[in-house]
């Protein structure tokens, strides 16, 4: 008898304008030690709440998962909703293009990797 896989969900709460960022792309890649290299294993965006919850099963032997956050587009400019640029980048560039987070697992369980995410910071954690 097998163990069951391990899944990872997300959500982004952009803290500086307190509600959940909406629409940010999401790529989770995994790897069975992090010594071997990177295998892309799902792709999404958040929903309106902020929220990613429709990511794949992770497969067998899956010791490390790394999430990358498309974060420039969210927070350059228009794009955040905002109507404006972000401050200090009238370029429509942001300080964080993306937030790659990498983090160990193991099977069997659920891992739920929040974001809480600024202009000029951000946070991560192990949620339930």
């Amino acid at each position: 008898m097998s163990a069951a896989a391990a899944t990872v969900s997300t959500h982004i709460l952009d803290t500086s304008l307190g509600r959940p960022a909406a629409g940010v792309a999401v790529e989770l890649s995994v790897s069975g030690d992090g010594t071997g290299g990177w295998t892309a294993h799902g792709a999404s965006a958040t929903d309106a709440d902020g929220r990613v919850r429709d990511l794949p099963a992770l497969p067998a032997g899956t010791g490390r998962v790394r999430l990358v956050f498309a974060t420039g587009p969210y927070l350059g400019g228009p794009a955040a909703g905002s109507g404006q640029d972000a401050p200090g980048y009238p370029d429509g560039g942001a300080f964080f293009p993306e937030v790659a987070v990498v983090f160990a697992v193991r099977g069997g369980e659920h891992y739920h990797v929040p974001l809480l995410l600024t202009p000029f910071g951000y946070s991560v954690y192990r949620g339930s």
